[in-house]
């Protein structure tokens, strides 16, 4: 563990990694889009996959836990069914398709679709569990494409006039319940390997003080401010699937190397 911590590599990840806490922290998402793809240029995509899934597990068990009395759990169940159905469709999509063309899409649709939030449109019809399971499709989808299954229930639950503590709460137990499947998945598969599960280890209690820092900002943010904060990371989640970063993260992790 000690020649572990001087890796410059891990030096790196821990600062990212705080950041991530923060906004997670404060938000309810974020972590994996601001921490894979850089992780996934300092070491691997496979291993950037396997750090965000156990750092994301314990620690934010004592922010999640109190959320389940105030979730709409009607709304995330039939999202996370969704979800796990089209995941396969997804990675079907990813095998098959062009994916640089892929993410440019995926980019443009979440930035088209978070200006419109921006304009202030809230959705007024009914929410059935028909339509939240079709939001948490699109979610597998994006999820098996890029990695990136937030942007379209995020959309979903700030177009509604929940207040900012409802959306934080569904946000938080639906990517809460999300790891387990993903958990079983890598498991099954046997992903899990001694490299990644010590740096996460690493990383984990850096994470966790960042997510109290989160959570303690949080608490000081009215509603407009907390969806102006939801929408910038949203922003920054399209910028970052966008191809043109691939090169210059690689740039980075080579001369960290």
């Amino acid at each position: 563990m000690p020649e572990l911590l001087l890796d410059p590599r891990l030096q790196v990840l821990l600062v990212v990694v705080a950041v991530a806490g923060v906004a997670r922290g404060m938000s309810g998402f974020g972590t994996g889009m601001i921490v894979a793809p850089l992780a996934g240029a300092l070491y691997s995509p496979k291993w950037a996959l396997i750090i965000l899934v156990i750092i994301d597990l314990l620690p934010i068990i004592p922010i999640t836990i109190p959320c389940f009395r105030i979730a709409r759990w009607r709304e995330i169940l039939p999202m996370i069914a969704g979800s796990f159905l089209t995941l396969p469709l997804g990675l079907y999509f990813l095998r098959v398709g062009d994916p640089v063309l892929l993410r440019w899409i995926i980019s443009a649709a979440i930035l088209a679709c978070v200006l419109m939030l921006w304009s202030g449109w809230r959705y007024r019809g009914r929410r059935t569990d028909a339509l939240s399971a079709s939001v948490g499709g699109v979610a597998g989808v994006l999820s098996g494409i890029a990695q990136i299954p937030g942007p379209p229930v995020l959309a979903y639950w700030l177009a509604s006039d929940f207040p900012a503590a409802v959306i934080r709460a569904n946000l938080l137990v639906f990517f809460f319940l999300g790891e387990f499947v993903t958990i079983g998945n890598l498991a099954v598969a046997g992903m899990f390997e001694r490299g990644p599960i010590m740096i996460a280890l690493a990383a984990m209690p850096v994470y966790f003080a960042a997510l109290m820092v989160g959570w303690r900002l949080f608490g000081l943010a009215s509603d407009r401010t907390y969806r102006l904060v939801t929408y910038g990371l949203i922003v920054c989640a399209a910028l970052l699937a966008l191809p043109l970063w691939d090169s210059a993260f690689s740039m980075i992790a080579g001369k960290i190397q």
